[in-house]
């Protein structure tokens, strides 16, 4: 595995990515909400931020956009699907076509649902996913401009990949996500027993992201509703929670 993820917390619960490509040196801001900790947390490690890769338009994941490219020159990178709202947007990504990242590759997923141009990337041989907030741990994105039927149908598209690969989501809502998730499935022992590791470590401080596919196939509900109709109504339940 050639990449180095470094987890930046920002903001009152979001979480900024550092990916650094040992390969070739190259560092890369996934969803910079701000500029300033990202700045500086490459800095400490002595890396030059060369990329920004977002996942979709809202603020809390462009941000730190534009003052990022006027400290660093770096390259803006994001969904084709949405280009005419991703500020300084330079290099646009689709499922047509890998990106290429230094000495790595990132497959790109359209998963719209939590909005109608939200993209994934998909680092196969570091199992890495970086979902923005189509899937969270024990969750998934409310519908803000999506419909259900995308949503379910996204969700499938991830539900699909290998359970080693680690979900790297934007927000720290993993113990609210599991306090509804029991509502829904309260004779999950798998969630139960995720859930006092999960309140475990926020009574502690520390994150509960990234988790595993492999988890959230057993733990999520918004994954193991096995049909849009069932999806649809667990959504609507959460957003009512």
């Amino acid at each position: 595995m050639a990449l180095e993820i470094v987890q930046v917390p920002v903001l009152a619960d979001n979480y900024v990515y550092l990916v650094h490509d040992s390969l070739s040196g190259l560092t890369a801001v996934v969803d910079p909400a701000v500029a300033k900790a990202p700045l500086e947390a490459a800095g400490m490690r002595g890396w030059a931020i060369t990329h920004i890769l977002n996942t979709h338009h809202h603020p809390d994941h462009t941000g730190g956009n534009l003052e990022i490219k006027r400290e660093t020159g770096c390259t803006i990178v994001g969904p084709t699907y949405d280009k005419d709202r991703i500020p300084g947007i330079e290099v646009e990504v689709s499922e047509e076509e890998p990106y290429r990242f230094g000495e790595t590759e990132a497959e790109i997923f359209f998963i719209p649902g939590h909005t109608r141009g939200h993209i994934a990337y998909w680092f196969k041989d570091d199992n890495a996913l970086f979902v923005g907030d189509t899937l969270f741990a024990l969750g998934c994105g409310r519908l803000f401009e999506g419909t259900p039927e995308q949503m379910f149908d996204s969700l499938q598209k991830l539900k699909r990949l290998p359970g080693q690969t680690r979900i790297y989501c934007a927000h720290e809502y993993t113990e609210d996500n599991g306090k509804f998730a029991l509502t829904v499935d309260p004779d999950n022992q798998a969630l139960k027993k995720r859930m006092e590791d999960v309140c475990k470590r926020r009574a502690e401080g520390l994150p509960t992201v990234p988790s595993f596919l492999s988890e959230e196939k057993k733990t999520n509900p918004f994954l193991l509703a096995e049909d849009v109709i069932t999806f649809a109504e667990v959504r609507a339940r959460k957003d009512a929670f």
